[in-house]
């Protein structure tokens, strides 16, 4: 290469590397900034040293063993080397490379010893574990050793002898490469085909490989402890493992010892050869196939099988007991029965606390709700979901749920002309106010009752609920969650940065709310100028008044603005990574954070609440899940986060996090203060990383709640750990499944848990308590609830209440079927499409809620309808379906959740311990009809006929007006009767395509009770 050519690959790769180091340098330089503001630069220094540390020492470790090995060939080449035809053409390579050789073997080890380091940082999580661990206390079953050592030490034991091989593995080929290129070694030619140095060293490589292979089998001992079973799917030792590849793994480490030394002896002191330390190498892998696989897999078949149940019995409950303790499921009690074998229907349903406290507003549906009611500009949004929270307002005794969310600031929402780079990150620069509404109670056609939030202080816009004539109030007069600083500067949706800290009153201020009118209205619409402009005074932020940090963030950021706009001054600061869950992550990289961080009103300042997760891999026995499968339900995606494919068999709720919404200050308090994951972790980053759970504001510990993810997968494993017995648990017939969505069940996606405020049987009261259903595994009926909440000491607590055995409930989505196909029901929901105004009319489902109350089981559906195709469309609360009883007795359609407790009590007062909904039909008419009556019967009848025939023909429209006819033509028939002095009793329902006596209407599948109400 001519001189001029090496100057210009000299430059290039010189600006390659400043720009490669510049870029790290800066990013490294802003981290350290945020991590200042928030006061964790212990977690920055803390995490950046150890990588460095590994990356230097693992990589020089590696790079110096090659190097050694291939510095080593090189000497001991012979100084000799016969004459051939091999030899001649190597030459050419050895005057190339001979002159260079330190050269050569420094850049190939600094290559690899560079790929070894950055493999080795990523394993700072297991290095600091290792360095900090804590005991846990327990021992395993098997070899009684701290199950610390499987935590904490067994990663980077694993890993590190993973180095070993590789750097023995390098060092072989790289040497072997130098022996022949210098002679050592030859294919060709008379003689030895390897000299004596040349013998002496690559053997020894490979007795130090077999060596590291002993230590391998000594590990892959205590890895029998965190592999699978065979049967029946269970992690940890089974009884093959125990009995037959425990004490294989012993005896082929002794062999592998044994081989090691003979490779030596054998191939220097002895023949001086390698056909004896060949034949060693054979009958190792020989040793290994044979006591290793072959021997295991006899005991397997001829002594496991035959008795497998028997023989695995004590290691199947070592697993149950060890995936329960590992998952925190001992928390759970002895399953409560929901008293539902005797059922008798009680009247007193309508004043039941619990059944009152339903909530029917949902928050995956409401969001557009909140955003077209509370928005008042169209840059606001609440998110795609809203989170249930509970409080205790004047007046109150006791604590109500209410659907919270935050109006914040959405950047995609501006319009062309405020998508500039001033309005992005120095005007639109938070939202405001978090908005409540009781969970119970709707107002206004299908609008959320709100109590705060408000943008103004207007008085409250007044309409008519639904199925009423009276005006009501749409909102609360006065904010009844008063906040000091209702500006959200930290939100979910904060995605830009934000510049801040403005002196300049009369230009590039924050908005900060619309202005109200003379009426107290907000004036203007979304592209107006009007409102009300503030400034940050917070401490969030990180000062860029500086041209240095200036000129930094302009490079981070490729954009000059930071240096030539005049938004900028000596005071300003700039936010960034600005969402709750992103802060929370960073501050703390070793915990899984929630995916469904929530805001609320703590001691008047808006901070967000999130569950941190500690979690491990290797916790023998345990039971090995997924992560992302387990917790993945119909919310995932939208409006809750989805979480890593992360493989884990141990997890605990061991930290609960706050962000604050103005300044954006973290905190992370401890909340098991048993877990010896966290303990490690706050004592690798000096003891003070955590907030001991003594010091948890009592205010901020009213609004914990029972964490969604961690729920998640506590009840996924309950259906199948609840069962405790091993001789039951290897049948599986006591397994359940977790349902899918009851309004889609064709999706295949579970159905999400549910938040209440209720009592449930054997509670000592009312509970904010996590729900769920559960289902016989394969069947749809209802097989139990299980619930997580917290006890006054905010401890976990698991609930499961099961429907007893000889009972046959229904599950979610048969109820979901059963309500939606009862005649009036459907004839109802069919008139709310029709009397629309609007084109297009969807009806929507809100989650179906299983609850056990007053010795039966109610179930809550709010149904929801939303006009026009548009996303931004609001669907608008308009019924409640409902059913009541063992199996949906009595069902429902009523226009709020009080009026249908009404009704169902009503039902069941009237005739108690029935399993109908009306009074007992007769089985045919009066052999003597009247003219009229006749008439009435007959055209019931040809109502009939036209909705069967709709129902095949598959119009949906066609079909829906049948239905109104038939719905029509029963209550003429009934009207008849009561003229000719009968007992007025509606038409019996059967199923479509039977023969039934009296005038009939077909039902989809199942038959459905008399209409009622």
């Amino acid at each position: 290469m001519s001189r001029r050519g090496r100057v210009t690959v000299g430059v290039l790769v010189g600006v390659f590397l400043l720009f490669t180091l510049l870029g790290w340098g800066i990013d490294a330089y802003t981290d350290y900034l945020w991590f200042n503001e928030v006061h964790f630069t212990n977690v920055f220094t803390g995490v950046l040293l150890t990588r460095l540390l590994l990356f230097v020492v693992i990589g020089v470790a590696i790079a110096l063993v090659i190097a050694a090995n291939l510095y080593l060939a090189y000497r001991l080449r012979p100084l000799l080397r016969p004459h051939s035809a091999e030899q001649a053409t190597l030459e050419r390579y050895r005057m190339v490379i001979g002159p260079r050789l330190g050269t050569w073997i420094t850049v190939l080890t600094v290559i690899i010893g560079f790929f070894a380091g950055l493999s080795a940082q990523g394993r700072w999580k297991d290095w600091m574990l290792f360095r900090n661990a804590v005991p846990f206390g327990v021992k395993d079953p098997q070899f009684h050793v701290d199950l610390s050592f499987y935590v904490f030490d067994y990663p980077i034991w694993r890993y590190l002898l993973g180095v070993g091989f590789t750097a023995i593995v390098l060092s072989v080929i790289g040497s072997l490469a130098v022996h022949y290129l210098f002679g050592g070694v030859r294919l060709q030619g008379v003689g030895d085909r390897m000299t004596t140095a040349a013998r002496a060293h690559l053997t020894t490589l490979v007795a130090i490989f077999v060596l590291l292979k002993a230590v391998a089998y000594v590990l892959d001992r205590r890895a029998l402890l965190l592999a699978q079973h065979v049967s029946p799917g269970l992690y940890g030792a089974g009884y093959t493992d125990v009995n037959a590849l425990l004490p294989a793994k012993e005896i082929l480490a002794y062999i592998s010892i044994v081989v090691a030394v003979a490779i030596i002896v054998f191939s220097n002191a002895g023949m001086r050869n390698l056909v004896w330390p060949g034949v060693s190498l054979a009958l190792l892998a020989i040793s290994a196939v044979a006591i290793g696989g072959i021997y295991p897999l006899a005991v397997q078949n001829f002594e496991v099988k035959p008795s497998l149940a028997d023989k695995e019995a004590p290691y199947i409950q070592r697993s149950i007991d060890a995936t329960r303790t590992a998952f925190d499921l001992g928390s759970s009690s002895p399953a409560v029965p929901a008293q539902t074998d005797n059922f008798t229907p009680k009247p007193t349903l309508a004043t039941n606390t619990s059944a009152q406290n339903v909530r029917i507003v949902d928050p995956q549906l409401v969001s557009q709700a909140f955003t077209q009611a509370q928005q008042y500009r169209g840059f606001y949004d609440f998110g795609k979901k809203l989170d249930v929270d509970r409080y205790t307002l004047a007046g109150a005794k006791t604590p109500s749920d209410y659907v919270v969310g935050v109006r914040e600031m959405n950047d995609d929402k501006l319009t062309t002309q405020q998508r500039n780079w001033i309005n992005r990150h120095t005007v639109y620069t938070h939202g405001y106010g978090l908005v409540a509404a009781p969970a119970n109670k709707v107002v206004c056609n299908g609008l959320p009752y709100f109590v705060s939030g408000f943008l103004t202080n207007s008085q409250p816009a007044t309409g008519t609920p639904t199925g009423s004539t009276n005006q009501q109030e749409c909102s609360s007069p006065t904010d009844q969650i008063p906040v000091d600083h209702p500006q959200i500067y930290y939100g979910e949706e904060s995605t830009e940065y934000a510049i801040v800290g403005q002196t300049d009153s009369t230009k590039h201020v924050e908005f900060d709310r619309p202005a109200p009118d003379a009426t107290g209205q907000t004036a203007g619409n979304n592209n107006s100028e009007a409102g009300e402009y503030s400034t940050y005074d917070g401490k969030g932020g990180v000062p860029i008044g500086s041209f240095f940090r200036r000129l930094v963030f302009s490079i981070k950021n490729a954009d000059s603005n930071f240096l030539l706009s005049d938004a900028i001054n000596k005071d300003s600061k700039m936010m960034y990574i600005r969402d709750p869950r992103s802060r929370v992550e960073k501050v703390a990289p070793f915990l899984t954070i929630d995916g469904d961080p929530y805001p609320a009103v703590v001691d008047g300042r808006i901070v967000w609440i999130l569950d941190g997760y500690t979690t491990a891999s290797t916790y023998p026995y345990s039971q090995k899940i997924n992560l992302a499968t387990e917790t993945r339900d119909e919310l995932t995606g939208q409006g809750q986060f989805a979480l890593d494919r992360d493989d884990v068999n141990y997890m605990r709720n061991s930290v609960k996090a706050t962000v604050d919404a103005y300044d954006g200050t973290v905190k992370l308090y401890q909340f098991d203060e048993q877990d010896p994951v966290l303990k490690a972790w706050n004592k690798a980053f000096g003891g003070h990383l955590i907030i001991p759970k003594a010091q948890i504001p009592p205010e901020l510990a009213q609004h914990f709640r029972y964490p969604q993810d961690m729920f998640k997968v506590q009840r996924n494993l309950l259906t199948k750990f609840h069962v405790t017995d091993p001789h039951a648990f290897f049948s599986g017939q006591d397994f359940w499944q977790v349902p899918n969505a009851p309004d889609n069940p064709q999706s295949n996606v579970r159905q999400p848990p549910y938040y209440l405020n209720i009592q449930l049987p054997q509670q000592a009261g009312t509970t904010f308590q996590l729900t769920a259903a559960v289902t016989p595994y394969n069947r749809e009926n209802l097989a139990a609830l299980i619930s997580g909440y917290y006890d006054a000491g905010d401890n976990p607590h698991l609930q499961i209440t099961e429907v007893p055995d000889q009972t046959v409930t229904p599950g979610p989505v048969q109820v979901h079927q059963k309500m939606t196909n009862n005649t009036a029901v459907r004839t109802e929901l069919l008139g709310l499409l029709s009397n629309s105004s609007q084109s297009q009319v969807q009806v929507l489902y809100g989650n179906l809620i299983t609850l056990p109350v007053d010795n039966g089981i109610l179930y809550v559906e709010p149904v929801y309808v939303k006009a026009g195709n548009q996303d931004t469309a609001a669907p608008l609360l308009q019924k409640v379906l409902m059913s009541y009883g063992d199996g949906g007795t009595y069902v429902v359609l009523a226009n709020n959740l009080q009026d249908g407790l009404n009704a169902l009590s009503k039902q069941a007062g009237t005739n108690p311990g029935s399993g109908t909904t009306a009074p007992t039909q007769p089985n045919a008419p009066p052999a003597n009809l009247s003219g009229q009556l006749a008439d009435a019967a007959a055209k019931v009848d040809q109502a009939i006929e036209n909705v069967r025939n709709a129902q095949k023909s598959g119009d949906f429209a066609k079909y829906g007006q049948a239905l109104q006819q038939l719905d029509q033509a029963m209550s003429d028939f009934q009207n008849a009767q009561k003229a000719a002095g009968q007992p007025a009793t509606g038409p019996t329902v059967t199923p479509s395509g039977s023969a039934p006596a009296t005038p009939s209407a077909p039902a989809s599948g199942n038959p459905s009770p008399t209409p009622s109400g």
